[in-house]
């Protein structure tokens, strides 16, 4: 029975990709401004196996790393949850999801209002977390969903539970999901509900995400193809709309998803363990909370020893993520940055520096190697590391 575990630590990018001037990201580092912020990161678990040692971080690594390291380049010409995701399982989006800019276009929000039988307000640019402190009270006394973008392919709504009902929140965001396809195709439409009253109002961790097909093939269709067990924890179910897993637990938290992915390797299963932990992003990254991120960071680090020892003598444990989210940099959305890559396995070789991939698919062709099947994208570095 062989087990491969994916953790992707939300956002927690490693410095700026080359072409990061084109995202306006030049000198973007989230792991590093993180760890400057706080005087440095008290993460001796993930550093002892060589996260510090990947190259070109300015981060000072061990002398002796316990895992195998190195960083990769996101194809995708973006920076969002959806591409990163895809990439590293194998699927590189060749046409960008849509990107609407400073609004949704009259002949959209005309639909939706038509499509939901009510108007919305907002329409803008936000913060999550500050629109709704900006519309709430406009939006309580109307029962208008608050509608706002970000500077990724995502339309994002949100609506207090105690206006609208959560199956009925979850319902208008099947509606837009539906509405914004075709030439106006966003990667996810997000459920964002809320609750408090005025002045106070917080998000709750109802959220919900919907989005679109993964546009081609990737390692969960390979995997559950071939009749091995695919389980994803956290969103990942969102991400992928489902498709290609077994088997979903749908943490809300980082701390579910840690002790959920425990669990997981303590009880065993025969494939692929893919887990997002969405904290760093949510709650620290786009929130510009760099003293929370640490923390996160810190957090999951503790826990990291309880995960390596129940890896079986032949199991392997790869972490890494999907874009950054600098907290420590102007505006709150996702950077263009590197992805860390950190792999442990008993029987897997000490200190390889696995160096930059070009691809966040050399992930997913990693994991096809190691069961045995041959994935059509991206670089395995399984033998590498091998001993």
């Amino acid at each position: 029975m062989g087990k491969f575990t994916v953790i992707v630590l939300d956002s927690v990018g490693i410095g700026e990709l080359p072409d990061a001037v084109e995202f306006g990201d030049v000198g973007a580092n989230t792991l590093k401004h993180v760890d400057e912020f706080c005087g440095g990161l008290q993460i001796p678990n993930m550093k002892s196996l060589g996260l510090f040692n990947i190259s070109d971080t300015g981060l000072s690594g061990v002398e002796h790393p316990k895992g195998c390291f190195g960083k990769a380049r996101e194809c995708a010409k973006a920076k969002d949850t959806t591409n990163g995701h895809f990439e590293i399982a194998g699927l590189t989006v060749q046409t960008p999801f849509k990107v609407f800019g400073d609004s949704f276009p009259p002949r959209i929000i005309e639909k939706l209002e038509e499509q939901i039988g009510t108007k919305v307000i907002g329409n803008y640019p936000a913060s999550g977390t500050e629109i709704i402190q900006v519309l709430g009270d406009e939006h309580v006394k109307t029962g208008y969903p608050i509608v706002y973008l970000s500077a990724d392919s995502l339309m994002q709504i949100a609506m207090h539970e105690s206006v609208i009902p959560l199956e009925r929140q979850y319902e208008i965001c099947k509606i837009a999901r539906k509405l914004m396809s075709g030439a106006d195709t966003v990667s996810r439409i997000i459920c964002r509900p809320f609750t408090g009253e005025s002045g106070n109002y917080y998000r709750t961790e109802n959220r919900k995400d919907f989005s679109v097909d993964p546009p081609g093939y990737t390692i969960l269709d390979l995997m559950s193809e071939k009749g091995k067990d695919v389980i994803g924890v956290g969103k990942i179910e969102d991400i992928f709309n489902r498709r290609g897993l077994t088997e979903i637990n749908h943490t809300k938290n980082n701390q579910e998803g840690i002790q959920a992915t425990i669990s997981y390797l303590r009880e065993g299963f025969n494939g692929l363990l893919f887990v997002n932990l969405v904290d760093f992003d949510m709650l620290y990254g786009h929130r510009n909370n760099p003293k929370g991120y640490a923390d996160a960071l810190e957090d999951f680090d503790r826990f990291l020893p309880e995960m390596l020892n129940e890896l079986m003598e032949d199991d392997i444990l790869l972490i890494t993520a999907d874009h950054g989210c600098d907290p420590t940099t102007p505006g709150t959305d996702h950077t263009r940055e590197h992805i860390p890559i950190v792999v442990y396995g008993r029987n897997l070789k000490k200190g390889v520096n696995l160096g930059v991939r070009n691809t966040f698919s050399d992930i997913a062709a990693t994991i096809a190697e190691y069961f045995g099947y041959q994935f059509p994208k991206g670089t395995s570095f399984l033998q590498e590391m091998k001993g």
